[in-house]
């Protein structure tokens, strides 16, 4: 029994850890659209999220294999999550990214509209 808490506890704790890293990477995406250093966002984003995923997997798997594997599928459980509940996703049908910033930019739309496929 107690073996089992365990490996579920690294299931959740992987979907908590998948959450705060595909979350920031939602947000710091969002966040670059509106700033001057985009670079510096995405960077320091990376950075932090990396940080505290691996130490998290590291914490969580207390040197169990089992644990990490659990915990590793409970990231990418949280990365389909995220993926579902953002909603839309790119396809082959959409025009080329280039294509939609130059037709926002003539039509007086934001970044953020002609890459969420919005119009005025």
């Amino acid at each position: 029994m107690n073996e089992s808490a365990g490996l579920l506890t690294a299931l959740a704790a992987g979907v908590v850890l998948g959450a705060f890293f595909f979350g920031g990477l939602l947000w710091t995406v969002r966040k670059c659209l509106s700033s001057r250093q985009p670079a510096l966002w995405v960077l320091g984003s990376l950075l932090l999220r990396t940080g505290v995923v691996l130490a998290g997997f590291y914490y969580v798997s207390a040197g169990h294999w089992e644990r990490m594997l659990l915990c590793l599928a409970g990231f990418f459980i949280a990365r389909l999550l995220v993926i579902r509940l953002t909603g839309r996703t790119a396809t082959a049908d959409d025009p080329p990214l280039e294509n939609r910033l130059h037709e926002a930019h003539a039509e007086g739309r934001s970044i953020s509209d002609s890459l969420e496929g919005n119009t005025k």
